[in-house]
């Protein structure tokens, strides 16, 4: 018996999708938009030197076969990248009305969204008076700051003075189907944050909003910073998805990071959580050397999305990127014979794109522990199958193997 490492590099998406122009960011259409081809551009040309210095390194996922992703995906000849592969490789194409956390991994665990997620109007209110009620009910306040269509670390420096000043917690949204909440984690309170999240999150899901997300934050005025005690309260898959059928199976499914969160902790047996990728990728290596035979262990690191993609931090997402390229190199020795790991992403956030929302992407999707060969364009669901038909299950939902 197997196992299988279903690795997702949160936002780390390759150009291409076909429907790029239904998708917008400010106004713009995502048409172009390509994370790692115009990250891999940009180092090369010498605009990416915080930190780091010259063309995007990333010998280990390129040696599987990143930059001929990048290529099949969107034609795009990435600079530095498109080494001979070892591994399995392709770039993958969503079909998900969505360009976001839930949809993305969903349909990559083999269930595509079958409803349009609801989004909140770009408009100030943003929130109907029904919703922005309930939330001070549930938070005993008077009112709510933001209630907005913005930026998470804006807004937080905005109106964090105030929130100490009032106590009303900061509503905002994106153009995800998300309601996010700020509050500072010693004033407001952690625990009453979660709870208030916790409360909403039916009230949304009813809704078909995809997910509550608690932002906390510490700080003064002016020196304001998150914290690693993000929690997401997303709605359930509408049916079962890769890790409910390893679980029927009889088998032990590890969940890191904020996979747990993202299917609403169905299908999780152990769940190994963190206060930042570094923690994340510990968790990784170590399951590699401890998961049981015929294991799932799904992966999300998500700071190259809200460290690096939402902020357009050009540098810092090269960095993260070259990091965990190194770690990668340690985490394939350690598996075992009969292990496959898989390196894949959710959507794209180009951070030298317009606005800060997520793009609509393809995917790359490297194997390692496959042998060589090219999957060139493929599904989503693709990805579930595969893994599922790795580990033998006895369903692989609607997606076609590629191994």
């Amino acid at each position: 018996m197997t196992r299988a490492f279903l690795v997702v590099l949160d936002s780390v998406g390759c150009g291409g999708a076909p429907d790029a122009a239904a998708f917008f960011n400010n106004g713009h259409p995502d048409t172009g938009a390509n994370t790692l081809g115009h990250i891999a551009q940009a180092c090369a040309a010498g605009r990416a030197e915080d930190g780091r210095s010259g063309p995007l390194r990333l010998p280990v996922l390129d040696g599987l076969g990143l930059g001929r992703a990048i290529a099949a995906a969107s034609g795009l000849q990435a600079p530095g990248l498109g080494a001979e592969p070892t591994g399995r490789w392709g770039a993958a194409t969503e079909v998900s009305k969505g360009k976001d956390t839930p949809s993305g991994h969903w349909e990559l665990a083999g269930v595509p969204v079958p409803w349009d997620w609801t989004y909140f109007p770009k408009t100030e209110p943003a929130f109907d008076e029904a919703l922005v009620a309930e939330v001070c009910r549930l938070a005993g306040t008077e009112g709510i700051l933001g209630n907005c269509h913005a930026a998470g670390l804006a807004i937080m420096e905005e109106l964090g003075a105030e929130h100490l000043r009032t106590g009303w917690p900061i509503c905002y949204t994106s153009a995800d189907s998300v309601f996010q909440i700020a509050a500072h984690e010693e004033a407001f309170g952690l625990e009453r944050l979660i709870r208030l999240c916790q409360d909403l999150a039916p009230v949304l899901h009813a809704r078909r909003v995809g997910r509550v997300i608690a932002r906390p934050f510490v700080g003064t005025p002016g020196a304001f910073k998150r914290t690693g005690n993000r929690r997401d309260f997303a709605i359930e898959p509408p049916s079962p998805t890769l890790m409910d059928w390893a679980q029927a199976d009889g088998r032990v499914v590890h969940a890191v990071g904020k996979i747990g969160d993202i299917f609403s902790h169905r299908g999780v047996t152990h769940l190994h959580k963190g206060k930042s990728d570094a923690d994340l990728v510990t968790h990784m290596l170590r399951l590699a050397d401890e998961a049981e035979e015929g294991s799932l262990t799904f992966v999300n690191l998500v700071e190259f999305d809200s460290l690096y993609g939402h902020p357009r931090d050009v540098s810092g997402y090269a960095r993260a990127l070259e990091s965990f390229d190194t770690k990668a190199a340690e985490f394939l020795a350690r598996l075992k014979p009969g292990d496959i790991a898989l390196f894949t992403a959710d959507h794209g956030n180009d951070p030298t794109w317009t606005g800060t929302d997520h793009t609509r992407e393809r995917v790359p999707v490297l194997v390692h522990g496959a042998g060589p060969g090219e999957i060139g364009l493929c599904a989503f669901t693709d990805v579930a199958a595969s893994v599922a038909t790795h580990l033998g299950l006895s369903e692989t939902g609607p997606g076609q193997s590629f191994l």
